[in-house]
């Protein structure tokens, strides 16, 4: 067997090979979708990445050929049309979509550290469609292109279940987003779409240097979790990669936690 040909049969080895997702949300080489990105083409997937504006686009690009991505795109979900034609050009790039990743949210800063009571209709309004809605309109768009089966997955935090400080209505939006996981894997199992919620403990991203006292909360979770530490973003993307895998073709409709056990303890 020559060199080449045991370097193609090994590809064909890995879980993922010949498997295309999409992998929204990459902001900078610290974010989980980068983590998700770097994950699934380590077990052989082909992707495309979406990166939010002309801002970020010059942090992601980079990574975004050093991950040999297909497809580098911008999309921004508040914008009419965006999310559609990103899943367009996946469509017509791949021909099927065997996973996505949903990492993508956003709140106010007022109505994230404010009582909830206090969120305006305008902020509320906002929060829910970037951060939940949009997860609902992916899985719509991309139901064409998954005939045969695949993986959606999005990301929460325990603030969904518990009351978690500063993090204010994002608590809120969610709860409402891990709901909308499990009526989207009743919806959509038939067809042999799963869907999924991460919920990872706290980690020094972009978004997260959003919340108020971070590196508090930080410290808290280190202490209580079983395991005496926070997770990295490597495995947040290890188990993300699991989920788009065959090892977990039995399952659907889970919030599944990656925290060093923090979320057990009160």
């Amino acid at each position: 067997m020559t060199e080449n040909a045991a370097l193609e049969r090994s590809d064909l080895l890995l879980p993922l090979a010949g498997k295309k997702g999409l992998i929204t949300g990459i902001a900078n080489d610290k974010s989980i979708a980068y983590a998700v990105a770097k994950a699934v083409r380590g077990l052989g997937a082909e992707i495309a990445l979406t990166y939010q504006n002309d801002k970020t686009a010059k942090y992601t690009q980079p990574l975004a050929e050093a991950l040999g991505a297909r497809l580098f795109e911008k999309l921004d979900v508040s914008q009419p049309g965006s999310l559609e034609g990103v899943i367009e050009k996946c469509g017509a790039e791949f021909g099927e979509i065997d996973f996505a990743i949903h990492s993508m949210a956003f709140c106010n800063a007022d109505d994230l550290h404010g009582r909830v009571i206090d969120t305006s209709e305008q902020g509320f309004d906002a929060a829910m469609n970037v951060s939940c809605h949009s997860f609902l309109r992916m899985a719509k768009a991309l139901e064409p292109l998954m005939a045969h089966g695949g993986s959606l997955i999005t990301m929460s935090y325990l603030g969904a279940e518990r009351v978690v400080r500063n993090y204010g209505v994002m608590g809120i939006i969610k709860a409402a987003l891990e709901s909308a996981v499990r009526y989207m894997a009743y919806d959509l199992g038939p067809k042999g779409i799963r869907v999924f919620a991460v919920s990872p403990g706290p980690i020094m991203t972009r978004a997260a240097s959003g919340i108020a006292n971070f590196n508090q909360l930080l410290e808290a979770d280190a202490v209580k979790a079983p395991l005496g530490r926070t997770v990295t973003i490597e495995e947040v993307g290890a188990l993300t990669a699991f989920l788009c895998t065959p090892g977990s073709s039995g399952m659907t409709g889970q919030t599944i936690y990656v925290d060093a056990g923090a979320h057990i303890v009160a």
